[in-house]
């Protein structure tokens, strides 16, 4: 860790009364930690600081990274993730590094859990007070072992041959501390995690809301709180915080990539304890029933987001979000260029052909009904919610886009560097399709910032079940199995004919094919929301698949359309060690006692 680590909050509107304060600040413009006890707000924005670190991306960066898609940017944040992708990835090239933001955010948290039973919360009531600070202690918490758990996942990794994390830090660190630390083992860092949620879980209410006088909390009633003290302190407007049910999402999510190829090595957790977990989140949301009928298009429900508000209650989908942001941001970068946009990421012919037919089969399989000379017909209906094909459109204005190789258009495959396609396809899912990026009549929509969905969770108990006891065991104490959780996931997607689905029967009857088949719908159904990184990785899968693209071109003869893949960029991962990430060279070169992952440099 380094000095510059040591943020002491600057959360106050620095005012220059006289040219020598540009180089010696007054005293006053340099508020000490002690300043929180006795304003709120400045406490507040310790812990805000925490929530704003966050690292959810809107947008899938870390996908181009991948075999589902490729960007055609030649600079800004998604070219470092081409370079990654096709050779570039090192201890001092690292796009997917959590070292310095997740450690600044603990470093909030730590100050938060260190003074706030100092800070006078209320001053009208002393167990409003109280309220309030287990409120802040209980983010806290969780933040930190959220924070911990992004750090693991970028950052542990092989030593000698034994699974390591990353140094913990439960004190808030000055000038004084000792930042040579050496790491903490994998196992360690996972169980400083589930303390961390389960600390939480003391203090946070299953769910925010506003309650009447006889639901007060007996802890709290018992010592006089009113339901109006209450609901200040836990009520409706806080929503959109970290609460009880977000955290067991928490805990299934650390449990499952525990458990994974990757890091079971550490024996933390096995796949009954990660279905287990999973389980629980879900009973919090219905069990199966979790399973939303529209939840596979929850980024384009149109009335549905615009009846949001901040503090409103979450669609079915959703177990987290963010805010409700009205912005036109995601259209404008992926947005075919004749529709005004730069077209950046472009989805890959291995994710098209990933996407089954309607009846169930993949289309490698000769029960499939795949045409090769209409590769589109009878697919899975989730292919053209999440992906344009060649004649779709999209925008408020209906605009047709033409992919083909030979198209008159920009937007064609590989017509102007940096503009056009570079796979055959564009974008659609995360966008909302009512969107006009016309200079002259540009508009802006809401957005969902989704951070967890139920289904995730849903793929989570899926996987963990399957491998624990195969596809049609309930495990955890669930009354629904692997099998029951794939069946609906692909029931509602419109999979199957006649109420049927044959390849699912299938793949059924043995844990190696569901577990192919669970893999896939993850896949599928969390394409483009910065899953499949870390999934390939936790898995030990195949890192260095070809990203293949489409080339459509139109027969003379018949005028029919011609379609002929081809390699669009190279995958090139080091498959012994890159399943983990590097640490930061620069932490290597000033602390001995800091040990780099093995293959890394």
């Amino acid at each position: 860790m380094k000095l510059s680590r040591l943020l002491l909050i600057s959360a106050v509107a620095i005012s220059l009364t006289s040219c020598d304060d540009l180089f010696e600040p007054a005293l006053e413009n340099n508020q000490d930690i002690s300043e929180m006890y006795k304003n709120p707000e400045f406490a507040r924005g310790i812990l805000d600081n925490a929530y704003l670190a966050l690292p959810y991306s809107i947008s899938p960066y870390t996908d181009v990274a991948t075999d589902d898609a490729v960007t055609n940017a030649n600079s800004e944040e998604y070219f470092n993730y081409k370079k990654m992708a096709t050779g570039s990835w090192a201890a001092n090239m690292n796009p997917v590094s959590q070292w310095d933001g997740r450690y600044h955010a603990i470093q909030y948290c730590n100050l938060m859990l260190e003074n706030c039973d100092k800070v006078e919360w209320s001053y009208s009531s002393k167990i409003l007070n109280q309220m309030y600070a287990d409120n802040y202690k209980g983010n806290a918490y969780a933040l930190r072992g959220l924070h911990m758990f992004y750090l693991l996942r970028a950052h542990a990794g092989m030593v000698d041959g034994q699974l390591m994390g990353v140094p913990i830090h439960l004190a808030s660190e000055t000038s004084t501390s000792d930042f040579n630390l050496p790491r903490n083992t994998f196992k360690e860092c996972i169980d400083q995690i589930m303390s961390d949620f389960d600390e939480a879980l003391k203090y946070l209410p299953e769910q925010y809301g506003d309650v009447e006088e006889e639901n007060v909390p007996a802890k709290y009633a018992q010592q006089g709180a009113t339901n109006a003290e209450y609901n200040r302190a836990f009520g409706t407007n806080h929503r959109g915080k970290i609460d009880g049910r977000i955290i067991s999402a928490f805990k299934a999510q650390v449990a499952i990539m525990a458990a994974s190829p990757a890091y079971a090595s550490a024996g933390v957790f096995t796949w009954e304890q990660a279905a287990k977990l999973a389980a629980d989140c879900l009973k919090n949301f219905g069990g199966l029933s979790a399973c939303d009928p529209d939840g596979w298009k929850w980024f384009d429900n149109k009335s549905l987001i615009d009846g949001l508000g901040t503090t409103a209650d979450n669609p079915k989908e959703i177990i987290w979000r963010g805010g409700i942001d009205e912005n036109n941001t995601l259209e404008a970068d992926n947005y075919p260029s004749t529709l005004y946009g730069k077209g950046r990421v472009n989805p890959t012919q291995n994710l098209v052909d990933a996407f089954p037919m309607a009846n169930g089969y993949p289309i490698t399989d000769t029960n499939s009904g795949y045409n090769a000379k209409d590769p589109y017909a009878d697919r899975d209906p989730r292919l053209k919610a999440y992906i344009l094909v060649n004649g779709d459109k999209i925008g408020s204005t209906d605009g047709v886009v033409n992919s083909a190789a030979d198209s008159k258009t920009a937007d064609g495959l590989n017509k102007e560097n940096g503009k056009s396609t570079r796979t055959g396809y564009y974008l659609r899912k995360l966008l909302r399709s009512d969107i006009n990026l016309n200079p002259n009549a540009t508009t802006k929509q809401k957005h969902l910032n989704a951070r967890i969905r139920s289904t995730e969770i849903l793929l989570d108990y899926a996987e963990a079940a399957n491998e624990a006891q195969g596809p049609k065991a309930n495990v955890g104490g669930a009354n629904y199995s692997a099998y029951d959780v794939i069946k609906a996931i692909r029931e509602r997607a419109g999979i199957g004919e006649f109420g049927e689905d044959p390849y699912l029967e299938e793949c059924a009857q043995t844990k190696d094919k569901m577990r192919e088949l669970i893999r896939n719908e993850r896949r599928l159904e969390l394409c483009f929301e910065n899953h499949r990184f870390w999934d390939l990785r936790r898995w030990k899968a195949k890192l260095n698949e070809a990203a293949k693209g489409i080339n459509i071109t139109t027969d003379e003869a018949t005028g029919a359309f011609v379609y002929k893949t081809f390699d669009a960029e190279e995958r090139k991962y080091d498959d012994h060690y890159m399943y983990y990430g590097p640490i930061p060279y620069s932490e290597i070169l000033k602390y001995s006692n800091l040990k780099q992952n093995e293959g890394w440099k």
